[in-house]
């Protein structure tokens, strides 16, 4: 309790820096499980005097934010070669993107982006190498840019696409149906950020799922749709507890669904946690006739994750219950009752399931290996098909499928293989993929060389990590070298090709990734090491591979920058708090920073089983050890830090960037021309999704120059 109160006093008292804008003081005391707590930033978080609307933009903290935006803009772009950098990151920001299609008869629907193009545009073709056509192009809709297309959804004689957008990265979605071959907009509208489509055969209808109020992200259910109806007739299905009827359960992810491609059978699930779900199915043809659902037990109060695809009358069902790192099961759903299962495949030791994807007779079950992709192939009774010929044997794949055919869509990618789409026919895996889109990319990835080295963290688990850097490097701890990580939400972090990275290897530049606990590489049981009490294991392994990137040869403290977004963010303010002299610098994107605050903002409380929180005495206690804004030590020389949050975001509050930043600018024993502390607060952005491409250029140069800058590579 000492320390805490300590600390805090301390940062009333730092003087003002004369870099950055001053920060109005305003002590807010209070008292948590018997530890008082001085928060002299609380005001940052916004009008809090309506619980519902936790954080509300304020005309003070607008002015506030204006004042820091404008003071990080004239560092950043008063960097010498910042408009050099841009220049140069800019034509590999505009090569090409390009998604696997989705097959629906002889129709195949995909996304491209092409130039400098802001978003992706929707195209179809009649026939896998049929002429390209524009289906949805978002800059018709809206010449700015800011406005992205979130999910397209086929109907099955595919005629006719449901799609949804949002703006500026709001990501509230507005769904919306169109005639593929006139291009025409039907009058169908559903608002309250719908989330993906599920069509009934005839393409009368459609099921989603959205909030019955979208202002409330607990506020999930499951719809029909029938095409050319209000809105307001749409029969619920299901939904998300409320507060009354279960506390617990009405502030998760809550309800999802899905629909057989026959409209025979329903599937519902409910999020317990952020590592499991309830599951049931229903007779839906019953439904139709009946308005009646009655629900069949599949996984019930399991600590589980279970993912199904219904094929015909059998359910395929990926789970990690009674089986850590992922099995099969076929049930058939004439028959549920558990002892008529079939484990189809059967969980390995030395692989983890990353996905499941169903075709015709088929089933391939992508599996990771020490974070890289291998896809194998079983037929319905789990025989072995054969593995999936990719292109090399490190990278990360992913495959489109349809349950009516063989043919599949291959993605591939690797630190060191540019993204790419192959056609595939399961039924022959030997064969050799046919490229079918890869966009033209200037830079050589034959130049840089890939590794996996393994490192002992503090309790002496070995991680493996990533890394990266052009032939011939000399490790001798003088390469500049981004740390990059995230370790949480059993999210694992795998081979991905990045083309901006090139110029950096060429300047002699090192990146990493390491594979953190909290991270799904290694199943279920390498992310529970990784979350709630053990959390702390997250940052001590990232800290130890900062560590092992030292000792190595790559780098040295004064070289070495790291970054991270979202629960990435956490980890960055968790390693500059804990060892800010392993760092020069870092990037701190739409953090999570205040861990006693957190669950009261926006949808945070969906994290609470991943993290805890501070209204559980026993989960405060951990908390407040690591919580990056409680533990800012006053008169500490902290690395250069860039804090980036987006004012629409709609997952993690901006509040978290503002109130870090503000104390971390008071509290640092640095000077600000040295090592400034900088927050940007982006007013058309939200958590990243959908953001076009000139802000991504833009915020991608400011973070090669900040970068660059203090790891002393500008020159000036």
């Amino acid at each position: 309790m000492r320390t805490s109160i300590v600390l805090v006093t301390l940062a009333l008292a730092a003087p003002a820096l004369a870099g950055p804008p001053a920060t109005r003081v305003e002590p807010v005391k209070e008292t948590l499980h018997g530890v008082e707590l001085v928060d002299p930033y609380r005001w940052l978080e916004g009008d809090n005097t309506d619980p519902k609307k936790m954080g509300a933009m304020t005309e003070e903290i607008a002015g506030w934010t204006d004042a820091q935006n404008a003071h990080t803009r004239s560092t950043l772009d008063g960097l010498p070669g910042r408009k050099k950098i841009e220049e140069q990151l800019r034509p590999l920001m505009q090569i090409g993107s390009v998604s696997a299609p989705r097959m629906v008869g002889n129709r195949y629907f995909y996304t491209k982006r092409e130039g400098a193009q802001n978003q992706p545009v929707v195209y179809w073709r009649e026939g896998y190498k049929g002429e390209p056509r524009v289906l949805l192009d978002p800059a018709r809709i809206d010449p700015s840019g800011l406005t992205t297309v979130a999910f397209f959804a086929p109907c099955d004689a595919g005629e006719l696409v449901a799609f949804g957008t949002y703006r500026a990265g709001d990501e509230n979605t507005t769904a919306y149906v169109l005639n593929v071959q006139t291009g025409e907009w039907l009058a169908d509208e559903i608002p309250g950020k719908v989330d993906g489509v599920d069509w009934l055969p005839d393409s009368s209808g459609f099921f989603y799922r959205n909030l019955w109020d979208a202002k409330n992200p607990y506020a999930g259910q499951y719809m029909f749709h029938r095409l050319g109806t209000w809105r307001g007739q749409d029969t619920q299905l299901f939904r998300q507890y409320k507060p009354e009827e279960n506390k617990e359960l009405a502030t998760t992810w809550g309800p999802f669904g899905g629909v057989s491609r026959d409209a025979r059978w329903i599937v519902k699930g409910y999020y317990t946690s952020t590592k499991a779900n309830d599951l049931w199915f229903a007779d839906l043809s019953a439904w139709f006739h009946t308005g009646k659902l009655d629900w069949v037990d599949v996984m019930v109060g399991k600590d589980a994750r279970s993912s199904p695809q219904v094929v015909g009358d059998t359910m395929f069902l990926e789970t990690d219950a009674d089986a850590p790192n992922g099995t099969v099961w076929a049930i058939d759903l004439k028959h549920p009752q558990r002892e008529h299962w079939t484990n189809i495949v059967p969980e390995r030791k030395d692989a983890v399931i990353a996905g499941v994807s169903v075709a015709r007779g088929i089933i391939a079950v992508e599996y990771m290996i020490n974070a890289a992709s291998r896809i194998e192939l079983f037929g319905y009774d789990g025989s072995k098909r054969g593995t999936l010929r990719l292109p090399q044997e490190v990278g990360s794949a992913g495959l489109s499928t349809r349950e009516d055919r063989t043919e599949a869509f291959l993605t591939f990618t690797s630190f060191n293989y540019p993204s790419s789409i192959f056609r595939v026919d399961l039924a022959t895996p030997d064969a050799q993929p046919e490229l079918w889109e890869r966009p033209d990319v200037p830079v050589d990835p034959t130049t840089v060389e890939v590794k996996q080295e393994w490192y002992s963290s503090k309790d002496g688990t070995r991680v493996p990590m990533f890394i990266v850097h052009k032939k011939g490097l000399k490790l001798d701890g003088s390469n500049p070298t981004i740390l990059n990580g995230y370790g949480g939400f059993n999210i694992s972090m795998t081979p991905a090709f990045s083309a901006t990275n090139f110029p950096w290897y060429e300047a002699g530049g090192v990146f990493a990734l390491p594979n953190l606990r909290g991270g799904g590489e290694f199943g279920e049981v390498w992310h529970r090491t990784g979350m709630l009490e053990s959390k702390q294991n997250v940052f001590d392994d990232f800290i130890a591979a900062a560590e092992h990137l030292i000792a190595a040869g790559y780098t040295n403290p004064g070289k070495l920058a790291i970054s991270g977004g979202s629960n990435g963010g956490l980890l960055v303010g968790a390693a500059v708090t804990q060892r800010p002299d392993l760092f020069r610098a870092a990037l701190c994107a739409v953090p999570l920073l205040d861990m006693l605050r957190y669950q009261d903002f926006l949808m945070a409380r969906y994290w609470v089983p991943e993290y805890g929180s501070a209204e559980v005495k026993e989960q405060f206690q951990y908390l407040l050890k690591y919580s990056p804004y409680h533990v800012i030590k006053p008169g500490t020389r902290y690395p250069a830090i860039l804090f980036t949050t987006g004012e629409n975001d709609t997952r993690v509050h901006p509040m978290h960037a503002r109130k870090m930043g503000a104390a971390m600018q008071a509290a640092t024993g640095a000077t600000p021309d040295e090592r400034p502390i900088l927050l940007w607060v982006d007013r058309e952005a939200g958590h990243g999704a959908g953001k076009p491409l000139n802000l991504r250029i833009r915020d991608a140069a400011d973070v090669r120059s900040f970068f660059m800058w203090q790891l002393g590579m500008l020159g000036g």
